[in-house]
């Protein structure tokens, strides 16, 4: 078993795996996990910061939080879920179970983030304790898959979010060329969803432009929680 399903407070770990749909089915089994699963998105969002400021002293703001990103999302925590074996430990409602819930990386996620938080208070709030069981899933990702996310499928992921999060519509892009040399044209792009402006970046040429202006939404989304 996983040192992260090790507790001393057997009670604590249930809440931390029980679903909203499992409590709306078994009304007498108490509270759903949201609230850890809140109190878990923060203990991660520190951890991870802290990790990658210790191992990449090179890098600047926009790039650890790119890390950052690309190793808490949605996906790689759903992987860590079924790395410590919580999918089929997840206490879901039968509707949920039927639609696929044990391999759903939206409630896999969201289960491993509540079970974070639980280990936290089973351990008398001591942030240590859990960083002894967290940094090493950070060290098992490998550096291409962080870079990769990190860089190469920001405008998919902005996109995913969007398409979870707001409308089934992409998000649009508007990029200009504003100025540079004949033969080194600078873009600028910002990225709209509906009428709102979401990011702006720079490039020299349009790829590259759209490519950091869902770098720049990203990073305001993670900035304010919502990532």
């Amino acid at each position: 078993m996983h040192k992260l399903l090790i507790f001393h407070n057997e009670k604590l770990l249930r809440h931390a795996l029980t679903h909203r749909s499992y409590v709306h089915e078994n009304p007498t089994e108490g509270e759903h996990n949201e609230r850890l699963e809140f109190l878990g998105d923060a203990i991660l969002n520190f951890i991870s910061g802290e990790y990658l400021y210790r191992h990449h002293s090179e890098k600047g703001e926009d790039e650890l939080t790119r890390r950052r990103s690309a190793l808490v999302d949605e996906k790689q925590l759903a992987k860590f879920a079924e790395e410590v074996g919580l999918d089929f430990r997840m206490r879901l409602g039968k509707g949920a179970i039927r639609d696929g819930g044990y391999q759903n990386p939206n409630l896999l996620s969201s289960t491993f983030e509540a079970v974070i938080g639980a280990y936290y208070l089973d351990n008398n709030s001591n942030i240590e304790a859990v960083r002894a069981v967290v940094e090493p899933l950070f060290d098992s990702v490998p550096e291409q898959v962080v870079v990769h996310r990190s860089n190469v499928d920001s405008k998919n992921r902005f996109q995913e979010w969007v398409q979870r999060n707001i409308t089934p519509n992409p998000p649009k892009y508007i990029t200009v060329q504003a100025g540079g040399l004949p033969h080194a044209p600078e873009f600028i792009a910002k990225v709209f969803v509906g009428e709102k402006d979401y990011g702006v970046g720079k490039g020299r040429n349009k790829r590259n432009a759209e490519k950091a202006a869902a770098e720049d939404a990203l990073a305001k989304l993670q900035k304010q929680g919502l990532l």
